[in-house]
């Protein structure tokens, strides 16, 4: 099932600035917070350095810029995850998409190489693998996508056969050519999958919910002979 989405619901489930879980997403390990807070360090000396070499003028901007760099650490998950939102939103339409979970799968994936020296001075390759999932999606029409994500325990619900539902994203009004898919969502497990939160969770869940009822109390108010409209050719508001 493809239901197309008017941009005024496109825009309210792909939000313009990060969430709470988006967020999260970008603080990353314990050596991304170490590089961020390397970062704002640097920052700040610079500018330092360059009020010594300048002299006092301006002194509310340096001061300005300084807090600024001092809390790069701190902001810079909201920039980069709102960076990738309006990646998303630069599609021109989408589409409330639901099939279901045709494979899963683990896979050992190389996420990152680092360059080192050993002891004996020799440069060493040293590469950062991690188990993902892997989850094949698809519907009657033949359309199929696979998704990744790093493996977690709760995983183990997910089976093929299970309702997965998200976002398709499109330049088309169609729809008929799709260029990037949301995170994945699966109600029976009540799970989501996917490298990246792009979705408010409740505003989509929500949605689904209101499309879901939509044909049933359709099919209640209309007579047993109307023929049932194509989804592709209403947009759910």
């Amino acid at each position: 099932m493809l239901i197309p989405l008017t941009r005024a619901k496109f825009e309210q489930l792909v939000p313009a600035i990060a969430t709470g879980a988006q967020y999260i997403h970008y603080w990353g390990k314990l050596r991304d917070f170490l590089r961020r807070l390397l970062i704002s360090f640097i920052a700040v000396i610079i500018l330092w350095v360059v009020g010594q070499v300048f002299g006092s003028g301006a002194g509310g901007i340096k001061f300005l810029m300084g807090f600024v760099a001092s809390l790069y650490w701190l902001w810079s998950p909201v920039y980069w995850a709102s960076t990738r939102n309006v990646a998303y939103r630069r599609y021109k339409y989408s589409g409330f998409w639901r099939g279901r979970v045709l494979d899963v799968f683990v896979t050992d994936d190389l996420v990152r190489e680092e360059e080192t020296v050993n002891q004996r001075g020799e440069l060493v390759i040293i590469e950062n693998r991690e188990r993902r999932i892997n989850l094949e999606v698809g519907d009657k029409t033949g359309f199929r996508t696979t998704l990744q994500a790093p493996l977690q325990r709760v995983h183990k619900a997910i089976a093929p056969g299970q309702i997965a539902e998200l976002l398709v994203f499109s330049d088309l009004a169609d729809l008929s050519r799709i260029s990037q898919t949301s995170d994945v969502y699966l109600p029976e497990p009540n799970l989501w999958v996917g490298d990246y939160p792009c979705l408010a969770k409740d505003a989509f869940v929500q949605t689904s919910e209101q499309l879901m009822r939509s044909p049933q109390e359709g099919s209640r108010r209309s007579s047993p002979r109307s023929k049932p409209s194509n989804p592709r050719n209403r947009r759910f508001r």
